[in-house]
């Protein structure tokens, strides 16, 4: 006798499709609690090894001759993966550009995830494609106020962003020389590789920001088309380069200007630290990342030109997605929209957020996280037993154990990390290794500060039976 056909699982759209992520939902929801309260920190206990064995435990056998079924496979799966995460939403987990996403940013995902829209052709995605027209060109002109046809895109962040203005740079002056500081992001390099450019100039200094004087003379004795880019924010050190003397440089000596604000570029909408970002519209292109400082789960990127007319390299026609008579009949052509073809409408979750905050929910939540990385500045200055690098203009914060080597502080993160008590960068700034610490979550507390100070403390090989005096946050 013919065993019976197993029931086909159900779609996630359609008028049925809700009700049949319902029940998904709860098992899902029911996984992430139990992972995280088992995981019981900001990252799994154990290391590579211990993380790797608990996950193989879990999906193998990973393709079975027979399924389990959707509830037991989901459960475990979500389960093991929350249980082995690094969770951005610790306090204690602050190595990284690494955002704690709003739950509204990742519910409107979940909508993304069920809908399934494809951005490549107007037949595919037309509401998404007309949401992101309209979010696109609000933020084009926040970004450039004074522009007459400012533009944007949705990238896949930095790296996307930074390509796309070394790629239109190209486009507009031939085969460009890029000039950047020590601490431009590794993407910059990367796209000029990849653009068939010559290797970027990066002109050191002690902070690895871009110093006017040392691009000055750059920009006189190297032979152009050059194209400068500056940092408003740095990945290493948060630092926000010079931008309105960057500017003037660059239009004395007509440069092109790119600037990489992925991780500063939300100050826009930060009200009293604005003024941070003066000089930012003076750049021919900028990048932004709302998956850092606008708590977007990935990826929530953006390439904004001041004038639209220098996106028309990207144009591309494929007759099965924009055929000439369509477009010109009326549909909308959206693959000069992106360097890539599918790609998900990533604008639904930054429009919620934009929608449901506003103005001044964004300005609470960028003040508070700015002001937490103030607080641990000043922690760490008044502790006898640490250095603090500098005082932040963001949220990285870099500090080291007073008198502790290189190879003493990488064990210390390391120690931390294996233990999952605590998650820190490394970065190198004056030929040190420092510890970094990027607070990106806004309900950040002083006692969470304190506590990762004291865990910093017991990892110190030197200080681990020292007594621990930390002075109150102010």
């Amino acid at each position: 006798m013919t065993a019976p056909l197993p029931t086909p699982p159900p779609l996630s759209g359609g008028s049925a499709g809700p009700d049949a992520l319902r029940p998904l939902l709860d098992t899902v929801l029911d996984a992430l609690r139990e992972g995280a309260a088992e995981r019981g920190g900001p990252l799994p206990a154990g290391g590579p090894e211990a993380v790797a064995a608990r996950v193989r435990a879990a999906a193998e056998p990973v393709l079975p001759e027979h399924g389990e079924g959707a509830h037991p496979v989901l459960h475990r799966l979500v389960r093991a993966v929350a249980q082995g995460a690094a969770d951005p939403a610790d306090p204690r987990c602050a190595a990284h550009l690494h955002t704690p996403p709003l739950a509204l940013a990742a519910a409107a995902d979940l909508a993304v995830c069920a809908l399934n829209p494809s951005m490549d052709s107007w037949d595919q995605a037309p509401a998404a494609a007309a949401l992101e027209e309209t979010v696109t060109a609000a933020l084009a002109a926040e970004i450039y106020p004074r522009a007459a046809a400012p533009a944007a895109l949705v990238t896949t962040g930095g790296t996307e962003s930074n390509q796309l203005g070394l790629l239109l740079a190209r486009e507009r002056h031939g085969a460009v020389q890029t000039v950047c500081g020590s601490g431009a992001h590794h993407s910059v390099r990367r796209a000029a590789w990849l653009l068939g450019l010559p290797e970027p100039l990066a002109l050191p200094t002690a902070h690895g920001g871009l110093d006017p004087a040392a691009l000055d003379d750059a920009l006189t004795r190297l032979p152009g088309p050059h194209l400068v880019v500056a940092t408003a924010g740095t990945t290493d050190t948060g630092r926000i380069d010079p931008l309105p003397e960057i500017a003037d440089l660059c239009a004395r000596h007509r440069a092109e200007l790119h600037i990489d604000a992925a991780y500063g570029g939300a100050l826009l909408f930060a009200g009293r630290h604005r003024a941070l970002l003066a000089g930012l519209d003076r750049a021919h292109s900028i990048t932004l990342d709302l998956h850092k400082l606008g708590w977007q789960p990935i990826a929530a990127g953006l390439f904004a030109v001041a004038d639209r007319d220098r996106l028309a390299p990207l144009s591309l026609t494929a007759d099965y997605l924009n055929a000439e008579d369509d477009t010109a009949a009326g549909l909308p052509d959206l693959l000069g929209r992106s360097l890539r073809t599918t790609r998900r409408p990533d604008i639904l979750k930054i429009a919620v957020t934009l929608g449901a905050l506003g103005r001044d929910g964004l300005a609470e939540l960028i003040g508070r996280t700015l002001d937490a990385a103030q607080r641990f500045a000043g922690l760490i200055e008044r502790h006898p037993r640490l250095e603090l690098w500098e005082r932040p203009q963001l949220s990285t914060v870099l500090f080291r154990p007073t008198g502790a080597g290189d190879e003493q502080i990488a064990a210390v993160r390391r120690t931390l990390l294996t233990e999952g008590r605590a998650v820190l960068g490394r970065t190198r700034a004056d030929g040190r290794l420092w510890l970094k610490a990027t607070l990106l979550n806004p309900y950040t507390t002083p006692g969470d500060l304190r506590q990762l100070i004291e865990l910093v403390e017991g990892s110190t090989p030197d200080d681990r039976h020292a007594p621990r005096r930390i002075p109150p946050a102010p």
